[in-house]
């Protein structure tokens, strides 16, 4: 617009009441505002809140209703006496049972008021325009206008009053931009403002979490300043014997610190708030936020550290941060906090420490610098069984066991009949499977008392750390004889599947000479048992995985070998061979026990004349998997040294093999586009080099189609 207008304002008082649960006045007033020689106007309704909190039963109550018509414009001296009927009110009112409940300041629980917000006078939401004011002045002034500010936005009611208020919004904005660096005790208070969450949008207009991050990297160079003037002072004290000049700033130093670690927090808080957002958070990452909280580690200032090492676990979620904290070195200071008597800092500390470990060369760093005894102490707290689980390797556990093993047992049987956290239970069969911790936690009863909680409750967890418990050589395994029938005896029972699958490993892992299995499946009767898991579909097949390892181990025995080639289980074995052809664990356990057959001479005949075993294992020289052929070889040694027929077979096929040798798999780049095996149109393979077609449709006639392979 062109020209000069002259704007007019008023206000007419509506009505005024009481507030709710507070000791103030609401008065609510309606404002015009017209424009000379213009007939335009505009209206609006607004409220204000008369904060009374001297009354109390002893008040003049005419001499607080004059001072309240005085101070307030929009209400007429002569509405006084009606003014006076509301204080009066408030007087007698009984106190809400709910006035600490109704509404909360989104304020940070941790931070507390500081030396710097005391103020001579109680604030008053009325005297706004004055506080607004004395951002214009000198620092100081500036920091007894801000002040009562941030005391007005301690009641809810004035935060949104505040909010509307763009002038002081903006003012201290402008003060927090132009006078940081002037001002310790001024930058704090401004940011303890914002911090309220009403003030995010103002936060995003002005680029307040930008100035945020430049105010944390320049207190943090000014502390290293500090530091290298306070060492210098320190050696001209002993040298000159400067005693008074060392006190002297030493106490400057200290007092500094304080106010500085108080900005620190309110800076790193709002930020904090602010990585809520992702692209936020994305920002200050490229901004370097990583490299300043880790910097902040070196801090002793407790409250701070907390917010620091939350905001690195917060960030630690993301491989670039939790990369850029290895690099930091971050471990290491986060070493110095284990253990430590502030709870909420010892709590955090270890989630981070947590989070770090999953990386294997943060967990090496750990055991490096020392982390694991101090955390072995402190073995109550279930987050330490998660950090030690992760601690997974060699020199890891060879240092945990002189601390853990025994304790950890303790703690395994505190549980009576309720089942072990998961996580204790994870950590103990990460130690079971190291032979030095398996021989102290077997020590006493330690096994005895292990088998009969896991036969007692069923539990898999606990049934696996005594797997591992098993696999162990030596005298160690002479400890399971005693269970060996009990094991056998939860196997056969219908229940949990998971259960029995362990029980079945234990007992395969058992290879000591002095245990009858011929005894053990006679009394248990397990041989119908095994046979009914090796069909196909009959079980899952990890449950059939191992009741062919279970098979193995047992057929070691002569005398068990020949029960097992009776029960006609050798037929079964190979249905399963084809059915799992493309399972490598299942094939190569199948071919281990066709081996343990043939190894011994009582079975021998059984497995070479009267199935087809050697013709798939004759297929399998060819498979592409290391250790298949390798029992296949192992297997058809013996074959071809006790049979003559299957020998001169076996030795055309390696000869074969040996001519084809620059080719075999995938060698060839066109031989990687044929497939294994060609079939013919009949439904019967063609004859493989050295097997006669005899051969061939006779195995086809009593075994059907062979088309699987």
């Amino acid at each position: 617009c062109k020209g000069k207008f002259n704007i007019y304002l008023k206000r007419t008082l509506q009505y005024d009441n009481v507030h709710p649960t507070e000791k103030a006045l609401v008065v609510y007033y309606e404002v015009e505002a017209s424009i000379l020689r213009e007939t335009c106007n505009a209206r609006h309704e607004e409220k204000k809140y008369i904060q009374l909190r001297s009354l109390n039963a002893s008040t003049d109550i005419s001499a607080l209703a004059r001072k309240v018509v005085e101070e307030c414009k929009v209400i007429h001296p002569s509405k006084l006496v009606e003014v006076e009927h509301l204080p009066l009110y408030l007087q007698n009112r009984e106190k809400p049972s709910i006035e600490k409940k109704e509404k909360k300041p989104s304020k940070p629980r941790e931070l507390l008021p500081f030396e710097e917000m005391e103020i001579d006078e109680e604030a008053n939401i009325n005297k706004i325009d004055d506080y607004i004011e004395l951002l214009y002045e000198s620092i100081l002034e500036k920091i007894r206008g801000s002040t009562p500010i941030l005391h007005l936005a301690h009641i809810p009611d004035n935060l949104e009053e505040l909010l509307h208020n763009e002038i002081a919004l903006g003012a201290l904005a402008r003060v927090l931009r132009e006078d940081w660096k002037h001002s310790v005790e001024l930058a704090t208070t401004i940011i303890y403002l914002l911090l309220f969450s009403q003030f995010h949008g103002l936060i995003t207009h002005y680029k307040i979490g930008t100035l945020c991050m430049n105010i944390i990297e320049h207190e943090l160079k000014k502390y290293d300043l500090w530091q290298d003037e306070l060492e210098k002072k320190s050696k001209a004290y002993i040298f000159f014997r400067l005693r008074k000049e060392h006190e002297k700033t030493l106490k400057k130093y200290q007092s500094f610190l304080v106010k500085q670690e108080q900005l620190l927090r309110v800076a790193f808080y709002l930020l904090l708030n602010l990585s809520e957002d992702t692209r936020t958070e994305l920002k200050m990452r490229n901004k370097n936020i990583v490299h300043l909280l880790v910097k902040s580690l070196e801090r002793e200032n407790q409250e701070l550290l907390v917010l620091v090492v939350s905001f690195l676990k917060k960030l630690s979620s993301f491989l670039e941060n939790k990369n850029e904290m290895a690099e930091m070195d971050a471990v290491e200071k986060l070493t110095y906090l284990v253990p430590c008597e502030h709870e909420n800092l010892m709590n955090v500390t270890l989630r981070l420490l947590h989070n770090l470990s999953f990386d294997m060369g943060l967990r090496g760093k750990m055991v490096h610098v020392g982390l694991l005894p101090k955390l072995t102490d402190l073995l109550g707290n279930s987050l330490l069984t998660f950090i030690l689980m992760r601690l997974d390797h060699p020199s890891t556990v060879i240092e945990l066991h002189f601390w853990v093993c025994e304790q950890l047992m303790q703690m395994l049987f505190e549980h009576g009949k309720e089942r072990i956290d998961t996580e204790l239970i994870s950590f103990c069969i990460n130690l079971a499977a190291y032979k030095t911790n398996a021989q102290i936690i077997c020590e006493g009863n330690g096994l005895k008392m292990l088998m009969k909680r896991a036969l007692k409750l069923k539990d898999p967890l606990l049934m696996k750390m005594i797997r591992d418990l098993s696999q162990h050589d030596g005298p160690l395994q002479q400890l399971f004889i005693d269970y060996v029938g009990d094991l056998a005896a939860h196997i056969k029972r219908e229940g949990d599947e998971e259960f029995v699958i362990e029980c079945l490993v234990t007992m395969a892992n058992l290879t000591i000479p002095v245990l009858d299995w011929e005894l053990l499946l006679k009394e248990c009767n397990l041989v119908p048992y095994l046979k009914d898991h090796l069909k196909p579909g009959s079980a899952e097949d990890d449950l059939i995985l191992e009741v062919v390892i279970m098979m193995g181990t047992v057929s070691v025995d002569d005398s068990c070998a020949v029960m097992l080639a009776k029960s006609g289980i050798i037929p079964a074995l190979i249905e399963l061979l084809n059915a799992q052809q493309e399972d490598n664990e299942s094939v190569c356990q199948i071919i281990y026990f066709f081996y343990q057959m043939v190894f011994h001479q009582a079975t021998r005949d059984v497995i070479i004349k009267d199935t087809q075993a050697p013709a798939y294992l004759i297929h399998l020289m060819h498979d592409k998997n290391v250790e298949i052929r390798q029992v296949c070889d192992n297997t058809l040694d013996i074959i071809a040294e006790y049979d003559e027929e299957w020998g001169k077979k076996i030795q055309s096929e390696n000869r074969q093999m040996e001519e084809a040798e620059p080719y075999l798999y995938g060698e060839d780049p066109d031989a990687l586009e044929q497939p294994d095996l060609f079939y013919s149109t009949d439904g019967m393979m063609p004859p493989e080099p050295g097997l006669s077609p005899d051969f061939y449709s006779q195995f086809h006639s009593q075994n059907g189609d062979f088309n699987t392979w």
